[in-house]
This record gives C-alpha cells, structure tokens and sequence, in this order.
C-alpha cells in the first residue's frame, strides 16, 4: 500500500481483521488445524519451530508445513519453518487469547515437554510448567529447580522465585521440601528478606536439610535478619546453631558470621572482651583459606573501628587478598560468605586513606551486580559505597548522582532498613559537604534521619552526620546533646576512629564558646586518637579543629600544618576546607585562591562562595 491518506480506510479494515473476532474468524476459515497449530505457536511464544508446534497439535508433516503455508498467507505468521513468528506481537496475544482455557493448560503441559525433549534448557520450559495445574509429581519439581538455578546464575531472581514457588505448590516430596524452602528463601535473599526470613525458618524447622546446607540457612537467615535490622535476633541464631555443631568447617564459618555480625551490632554486650579475642584469633593466621580470611577482614575492620593504627588495618585486610584481589569463593556474588565481609574490606581501605583499593573494591561490586542482573538490595549498597568513596575523594557531585540512585534502589526493597541508613547518612554528609542544607534536611526528613538509632554500625558514624547538620543549622544545644550521646556510645565500644566517627572535632567546635577548657581537652584527645591512627587526613583534620579553638598566629600556624598533612590525604575536599582557612587565617591571596579552586573541582558550592568573598573583600592582600 502506499502511504498516503486515501488508504487509511483499507488499514483500518485490515486491522479489524487481524484483531480480536476478526482474526477469529479468519482462524476459523483457514480450518481446525491450521487453528490448532496457531493456538501451538502462540503458546510456544518464542523460538517457534514448525517441528515443535506440529508436535504439540498432533499435526503430521505434511499437514502441519500446509497449515503454515495458510497462516503465512493470511499474514498471522511469517519466517521460515525452523523460525517461525508471529506478524505482530498484538497477533499473538490475540491468538493466546483466543485458545480455551482448558486447552491452554494442557498445551503448555505439552510444550513443557517438548521443549525439554529437543534439548532446551529447563529455564524455557519453565514458562510452561508455571501454567500447569500442581498435580504431586516431583518430576516437575525437580524441573523447576533446575529452572530457577538457570534464571539465578543469569541474575533473574524473581523468575527463580517464581519457579521455586510453583515447585512448592507441586508439593515437593516430604524428603526435598526442606531443600526446596531453602532454596527459595536463598532465592528471594535480594529483594525480599521477610521472605527470606520466613522460609528459611520454614526449612530449618524440618528435616531433610543436608549439615553443610543447614549451616549456609543459618548464615543466611542471620544475613536477611540483618537486612531487616534485627541484628541482636541475628546473632543469637548463628550462636544457637555454632553451639550445637562439633568443630569443624561449618562451625568455623558460623563462628566467623557471628563475630562479623556482633562486629556491626551497636548494642553488643561487651566489645571490648570480643575485639580481644578476635585480636588473639588473628594474630598467627595468613590467609590460607576464605574462614581465615574472613577473620582477617573482621579484625581488620575491628582494628579501624577502633582508631588502631591505620597501618596494621591494611596489612591485615592486604593478608585477606590474594595476589591483591579476591580469593576465589570470596568474590561479591559468591554465596558462602555475604557481601556484608567484602563491604567490611572495602570499609577498612575506605577509612584507613587506601581509596583507591576501596574504588577498586567497591567499583568491581558495582559492575558486577549489574553484569549479573542483581537489582535489589546488594546493587543499592554497592552505589551508596561507590558514591562515598566518591565523598572521600572530593567529587562531591559525582557521589550525591550514585547515593541518591542508592536511596532509589533500597526504596524498592522496602521501608527503613540498614541500607537506608547508610545511604541517607553518606548522602546528607555529601550535602553538607556541597553545603546544600537544605537538600540534606530534606533527606533527613524523608528517611526519618534521628533517633531512635538501628542498632546496627552506620558508616560514617550517623549521630556525628546528624550532629553536624544540627550545628549548620544553628541548633547548637540539639548538636551538642547528640554528639554528646556520641561520645557515650563510643566510651561503651571502644570505637575512637576520628575519620569515621569525627564527634569530637564537632562537639570541641560546640562548646568552645562557652566552655573552652572541655573545648581543649576534646580536641587534644582527638588529636592523640588521630596520631595513633596515623592517616594524613586523621592527622589533617585534628589540626584544623585545633587550629578552630585558638586565634592569631597560633591558629595560622596550626592551619599550615594542617594544610600539610591534607595536601598528602586523598581526600580532596578535606583539603580545600583547610586551605581557605589558611588563606584567610594568613591573609594570602595566593592561598585562598588556591582553596577556591579546590572547592569548585570538589563541587563544594558554599565553601567556593566562602572564599570567593573573602577574596573580594581582602583585594589588598599578598
């Protein structure tokens, strides 16, 4: 036809025919087994071969490439015999619709087996076996099973779940039905962890479980626990199952995921007794396999935490890599030990200033995830650890783009969970860093950012975001309850990482008005926590607080050596912070231009406008 108005009634004819009764009736005339093989195809729906659809109508060869020459004339279907497909999508459909409902079942019962039959792989056949009535035949449950490992290892979790739950409803045999709600809790682990919850408790409560898959339930039921924020329920189930279990690997694993989870648990009991013994655990291992391993990364992470000395917390987490990469079994979307232990590595390289083994770390997740398909909560944390390494490094609105994509993630997921947490938390301190306060109250807002905290670790230390957010927003007294509810949350766990956990530095800032002896003695004890950690930015940024409660040379002098030590940290915008407070402290034009252009690189917009003033107002300076 050609395309111009005056044929516009003749497609209109032709598309009343190729639709709904119209194409009914045009299946009708062609006959009952050109319709039959019609109805076959459309079941089929992809990768329709002539062989196949003739087998599911009962058609012989002759008969079945006949009535494929009339739906070809009829402009139903096109392609050749071993690629059949239908004209148009709408076709389809229409024709899928138009086969009886008990029709359509039983073909697809036909189609599962036909596909199965010539080779295909389970995972195609599935959609078939998901519309066929349960009917208690573990042939079809085994099929299924071996459906939804296909959809996993290409990252379709949701059609493995969707598989794994009509596998279910078969029933499974009494001896696999356990295995099957083990596996379709692991199934849902990524986008639904009260699901998760629910049927691996399911699994455990019934016999049949194999020990080493008993113990990976456990593991990871503690994880989707986790997930939820339930980290106190989290640790006392991997501490049932390790206490029942003899020494050996399984016991091993389960020891390491509980001092993993008490290691993030903010209410944990005794911090000190288990960072002692974790110390003592560690000390003779060398990373020849992943459960040392493991311990290496958890001491390590311990050790940063802590304020240990930043060199001792790479050395262990170097221990842990072999080659400097991850060991095989150890990778992001290996299952034995969860993601949780590698974000743990990457956290320890985060603070201890190594950001570039951190962006290594974090950026492989990220790719990874999304190689894989992974779409749930271990892609949204992978953005919210990309983006603060991003934070650190002073490209602040490269972070902001992937922390609020992080946020977006996790919102799809759920309400109120961990991953929140640390989003919200990494993304206000991103927007108090550009000084978009605004924005950042709005985060706060809409993520409930307060307490009452989780009582799970947030990285950075969320009461000392929040503290800082109070403070620009000039609700001092606010600030100073907080970070003072900081310092005795700290007192109780040990846990004196400047970097991580900068309380005292903002605290100092606070009460310095009107108490600057408290003032002197909280900026001198993070001087001395930052010296034993020993990074250029811990250093850096004790000085600059220092340098806040003192006045004249004094200040000028603290501020250059401040500027030093930044000058040497990857951490870019810490660096320009302190640089446009020397150039003003000093009165050097030179220097606080030098700021300005760090602040617009780090896209730090009220810290540009800051010097930038001053700048126009000190025109005289040298």
């Amino acid at each position: 036809m050609e395309p111009v108005e005056s044929t516009a009634a003749a497609l209109r004819e032709l598309n009343a025919k190729a639709r709904g009764r119209g194409l009914v009736a045009t299946l009708e005339e062609l006959g009952t087994d050109a319709t039959k093989l019609a109805w076959s195809a459309a079941v089929l729906g992809t990768n329709i071969t002539l062989r196949l659809a003739a087998e599911l109508t009962g058609l012989g060869r002759e008969d079945a490439a006949h009535c494929a020459r009339l739906l070809r004339e009829a402009r139903i279907l096109t392609g050749a015999d071993d690629a059949l497909e239908f004209v148009h999508p709408l076709i389809a459909t229409a024709v899928y619709q138009s086969v009886p409902a008990a029709a359509r079942t039983a073909l697809h019962g036909q189609a599962a087996w036909a596909v199965t039959r010539s080779g295909r792989s389970a995972a195609e056949a599935s959609r078939h076996l998901l519309e066929v009535h349960p009917d208690d035949d573990p042939e079809i449950v085994d099929q299924l099973r071996r459906a939804a490992r296909e959809h996993l290892a290409v990252g379709a979790p949701e059609a493995a779940y969707r598989c794994l739950e009509r596998a279910l409803a078969e029933p499974p045999l009494p001896e696999t039905h356990a295995t099957v709600l083990y596996e379709l809790g692991c199934a849902a682990l990524l986008t639904s962890p009260n699901g998760t919850v629910a049927h691996l408790r399911a699994a455990l409560a019934m016999d049949g479980l194999e020990p080493s898959t008993r113990t990976d339930a456990v593991c990871r039921l503690a994880q989707a626990l986790v997930h939820l924020g339930h980290v106190s329920e989290a640790v006392q189930t991997i501490g049932r199952e390790a206490a029942r279990l003899e020494p050996g690997p399984d016991r091993m694993r389960l020891q390491a995921v509980h001092y993993m989870w008490e290691g993030i648990h903010t209410g944990e009991a005794d911090a000190l007794e288990r960072s002692r013994v974790l110390r003592e655990i560690a000390q003779p291992l060398t990373g020849r396999d992943n459960s040392e391993r493991a311990l290496l990364i958890l001491r390590a992470f311990d050790a940063m935490t802590r304020g240990e000395n930043a060199e001792l917390v790479v050395e262990l987490c170097d221990r842990a890599l072999v080659n400097g990469r991850l060991a095989p079994g150890l990778g992001w979307t290996d299952t034995e030990w969860s993601f949780e232990l590698l974000i743990m590595l990457g956290g320890s390289y985060l603070f201890a200033d190594r950001l570039d083994r951190a962006e290594a770390l974090f950026g492989e997740a990220l790719r990874i995830y999304e190689i894989s398909g992974w779409s749930g909560g271990h892609l949204a944390i992978a953005h919210a650890f990309v983006g603060y390494v991003h934070r650190r490094r002073g490209r602040l609105v490269e972070a902001e783009g992937f922390l609020r994509e992080s946020l977006r993630l996790a919102d799809r997921v759920g309400e109120e969970l961990p991953m929140h947490w640390d989003a919200a938390c990494m993304l206000i301190d991103t927007l108090l860093c550009r000084g978009h306060l605004g924005k950042a109250q709005e985060i706060a807002d809409r993520y409930h950012f307060g307490p009452p905290y989780p009582s799970i670790l947030i990285l950075p230390d969320a009461q000392s975001v929040r503290g800082r957010l109070l403070l620009a927003q000039g609700r001092t007294k606010e600030a100073v309850d907080e970070l003072e509810s900081a310092s005795h949350a700290a007192a109780e766990t040990d846990r004196y990482n400047t970097v991580l956990a900068p309380w005292q530095h903002l605290l100092a800032r606070a009460v310095a008005p009107r108490d600057p002896r408290r003032a002197a003695e909280l900026a001198a004890d993070a001087r001395r926590q930052a010296e034993r950690f020993g990074t250029d930015t811990a250093i850096g940024e004790a000085l600059r607080c220092a340098a806040a409660l003192e006045t004249g040379q004094r200040a000028t002098s603290l501020l250059a050596r401040a500027v030093a030590y930044l000058e040497s940290s990857p951490c870019a915008y810490e660096h320009a912070e302190a640089r446009v407070a020397y150039g003003i402290a000093a009165r050097d034009a030179g220097e606080l231009t030098r700021g300005l252009t760090l602040a617009r690189a780090c896209g730090a917009d009220t810290l540009a406008a800051r010097a930038r003033e001053v700048l126009r107002e000190g025109r005289g300076w040298g």
